[in-house]
């Protein structure tokens, strides 16, 4: 049996010991949000916005849609599996504060020579690495790898809300071609009666030929509409079923639908709550830590490390005998850098800088989210003020135009009149459903700039 001395390797676990009872846990230094004296934002609703903010549209074949594409969408899942890759970053790295242990065996048969006797060799072996983390380097290294899954983790909560607002966007334009086609069928209908009727009195002589071919010129361009909308609504179609993870080509039934009315503006909250509810800057503080850890993991390196090693073995030309000869070692070793052409220090630089970017980064994603929910309240408000002044010009088109149609038929003004403001009051019916479209787009824009994370289903323990 070999047995090596011990006394050096007992001093090393004394002084280990002691070193411990000293060691202090690494701290964070400063990552306090780099903006002073924030203010609260210009208006605020008494709406309160759930988790799930589409529900406050009540339309149930968005809620399924949404439902659907959480569990379908390939762009999701595949961020899902980033943050599952980060996970597994942490337990590796988590796994250098453990023993590496190791075993080997090896047998073999020599053949006897003219000056060796032949026989089996067989060896068993294990040996144990472990390194002593005093300073906390291996800690502040998991730390870090810890910070950077939890901002996987919001970037899979940010894609998961950019999602369910893209396909809410989607959905309402759909929605809103539909109607504008049905309007435009409708206009094209008209158009083609109106042109039966002043041919007609063209041949009375009570109407020119231009009148006639300026009505049909009309017609033409409605029909050019219903080919843009039409186009429109199967482009829309394919984009609504890639969302939800099925091909362009498959046929998806979808239930009839009109432009929601909108409720009343969303309850803002304080800027603060903004902060700590929004994802995307949840993301952005979790990389600040991670490279506040960066930071301290490069300080450590420049300290000394201590590691053991263990290593035991049984060797036999017998395999009978193998458990009567074996042999065991201890080791210490401490290793303390001295010289590196600085090569530690501009790592400390380095992770340094990273860290004051990270701080940055971290203020501009905040002032952006202010930003997106300012422009959000205010852009709702113009809107709806936007929206009542073309449904009056509509009214008011309507009126006139059947104040002209009667001068017309009186005798009393030309066909020219009545030509311009048809095309006018056909116009702004088609305005006045882009312009709900677009309000109901500025407020998916506002409720996904005020939405925080939501529950998708999946489980984060796996």
């Amino acid at each position: 049996m070999l047995v090596r001395p011990l006394k050096t390797l007992k001093i090393l676990f004394i002084l280990s010991a002691v070193l411990l009872l000293f060691d202090c846990s690494p701290k964070f230094s400063n990552i306090a949000i780099p903006i002073e004296e924030v203010k609260d934002f210009s208006y605020n609703g008494a709406q309160v916005i759930e988790d799930e903010w589409w529900t406050a549209f009540e339309d149930e074949t968005l809620n399924q849609l949404i439902d659907s594409a959480m569990q379908s969408n390939f762009d999701l899942a595949a961020t899902w599996q980033q943050f599952v890759a980060a996970k597994a970053t942490v337990s590796r790295e988590a796994s250098n504060l453990w023993p590496q242990i190791d075993a080997s065996a090896q047998s073999a048969i020599n053949l006897p020579e003219p000056d060796f006797v032949g026989g089996e060799n067989t060896q068993l072996g294990l040996s144990a690495r472990y390194e002593l983390d005093l300073w906390g380097r291996i800690r502040t290294a998991v730390q870090a790898e810890k910070f950077r899954a939890e901002a996987s983790l919001f970037d899979y909560r940010t894609a998961a809300i950019s999602l369910s607002a893209e396909i809410a966007t989607t959905w309402y334009s759909l929605l809103a071609a539909r109607e504008q086609l049905r309007i435009t069928e409708s206009q094209i209908a008209t158009n083609e009666d109106i042109i039966r009727l002043i041919r007609s009195r063209f041949v009375g002589g009570q109407i020119r030929a231009v009148d006639i071919l300026r009505q049909a010129q009309l017609l033409e361009s409605t029909k050019e509409q219903q080919i843009i909308f039409s186009t429109n609504i199967s482009l829309l179609e394919n984009q609504l079923a890639v969302l939800l993870g099925s091909q362009p080509q498959e046929n998806i039934n979808f239930d009839t639908s009109k432009l929601p009315t909108l409720p009343e503006l969303p309850e803002t909250g304080l800027p603060l709550e903004l902060v700590r509810r929004r994802p995307d800057i949840q993301r952005s503080f979790a990389l600040l830590l991670a490279a506040d850890r960066d930071m301290a993991s490069a300080v450590r390196n420049k300290y000394p490390r201590i590691s053991l090693n263990a290593r035991g073995q049984l060797r036999s030309n017998n395999f009978d005998n193998l458990f009567d000869n074996w042999a065991y070692s201890l080791a210490g070793n401490i290793l303390a850098p001295l010289l590196y052409g600085g090569q530690l220090s501009a790592e400390v630089n380095r992770n340094e800088a990273i860290k004051q970017q990270r701080l940055y980064e971290y203020g501009q994603t905040t002032l952006t989210a202010f930003q997106e929910v300012e422009d959000g309240l205010v852009q709702d408000i113009m809107q709806q003020s936007r929206l009542e002044n073309i449904a009056r010009q509509l009214e008011l088109a309507e009126k006139s135009n059947k104040q002209l149609r009667v001068e017309f038929l009186n005798g009393f003004s030309p066909y020219l009149d009545v030509l311009l403001g048809l095309d006018q009051e056909q116009q702004l019916r088609r305005d006045l459903v882009a312009a709900q479209l677009r309000q109901i787009q500025i407020r998916i824009g506002l409720y996904r700039a005020l939405a925080g994370g939501f529950d998708t289903g999946r489980n984060l323990d796996n």
